[in-house]
């Protein structure tokens, strides 16, 4: 029986690990506490570190020869590393496993409730201020500015297509065209031109090389007065102190997080308890939805690596493997 080490306990408080179970037969699923992979990789043929780090001392401390994420994220995994030591580093695209619709309906949340200023308008009933009920805007009428038209992006714009508002898009690749909804694309050269226009922006790009920190004073500065933030992406991808500022001179109306810089987030943080943060704890993909769907995908992605084939989604190509038995890149 082979073995896959996920490198946190559970996936949330309901669900564990093991409720994977009927997808990985003929797999021994072991878990560890967060950040002590290390411990655990002796023995192991497929690690999957979900939100945990995995450097390059852990990869060498191991002799698996496959990486598979339970989703997109791999900025926490030394993927040159992987690569030298002959390990395959694996991910599965949001739309393959329900994760890019998940985070989307958050990101519909997020701006809805920032929109409708839906804290205030509870507390006024909690309160019973009756009279005192905040006016809302909508989304009718708007612009929206999707940063990122990958599958979250897109799965955003299909469900804000049917509001009334104008969708505007920024894309790596612009020339891939606009997606259903959406009425302009540009490359991410010709943000700053966008964001004036825009009444919300949402930020659904991948984190790369190149634009971490890629909303930051500047981006703030060129946004619309009055205009809401949303980030469903990556934490790094935004200057929370710039964010801060903005919100504190009134420039900004709102902002949605379910991502940060440093997670787990500290919930006494000055960004976290503005009155205009509506923060989340990054459950964008915690959708027993999503579990169910990319488990199943996951298990398909262990089969194909015991067949000895390649990931379907490889972010890297080693030219050897160490597993024994186990696909070569080249």
């Amino acid at each position: 029986m082979q073995k896959v080490l996920f490198g946190v306990p559970r996936f949330t408080a309901e669900l564990t690990w093991t409720d994977l179970a009927p997808e990985l037969r003929g797999w021994e699923i072991t878990v560890c506490p967060r950040g002590e992979m290390a411990e655990y990789v002796d023995g192991m043929d497929v690690v999957c570190p979900w939100g945990a780090p995995l450097d390059a001392v852990t990869i060498k401390a191991g002799t698996f020869g496959l990486v598979q994420q339970f989703g997109v994220g791999i900025e926490k995994i030394d993927v040159q590393a992987a690569t030298e030591l002959g390990v395959w580093v694996a991910r599965i695209p949001g739309d393959a496993g329900a994760n890019a619709d998940s985070v989307a309906e958050l990101a519909v949340l997020q701006l809805l409730a920032l929109v409708r200023r839906l804290d205030e308008t509870r507390e006024a009933l909690w309160n019973r201020r009756w009279e005192q009920r905040p006016l809302a805007g909508t989304l009718l009428g708007s612009t929206i500015l999707i940063v990122g038209l990958g599958a979250i992006g897109e799965a955003v714009a299909t469900r804000l297509a049917g509001f009334g508002a104008r969708l505007l898009g920024v894309r790596a690749h612009p020339e891939c065209g606009a997606p259903p909804g959406v009425s302009e694309v540009a490359g991410p050269d010709r943000l700053g031109a966008l964001l004036p226009r825009a009444d919300a922006v949402l930020c659904c790009a991948m984190l790369r090389d190149g634009n971490a920190g890629m909303f930051g004073e500047a981006a703030f500065a060129a946004m619309k007065p009055g205009a809401v933030f949303v980030n469903v992406a990556r934490g790094g991808l935004v200057d929370e102190d710039a964010l801060l500022a903005a919100l504190e001179s009134g420039h900004l109306a709102g902002a949605g997080l379910d991502v940060y810089a440093r997670e787990p987030a500290d919930p006494e943080s000055a960004l976290l308890r503005h009155p205009r943060v509506f923060a989340t704890p990054h459950v964008g993909g915690l959708t027993r939805t999503m579990f169910t769907r990319t488990g199943r995908v996951f298990g398909q992605e262990l089969a194909r690596w015991a067949r000895g084939q390649p990931p379907r989604w490889a972010v890297n190509s080693p030219a050897f493997c160490r597993a024994p038995g186990k696909p070569s890149g080249r």
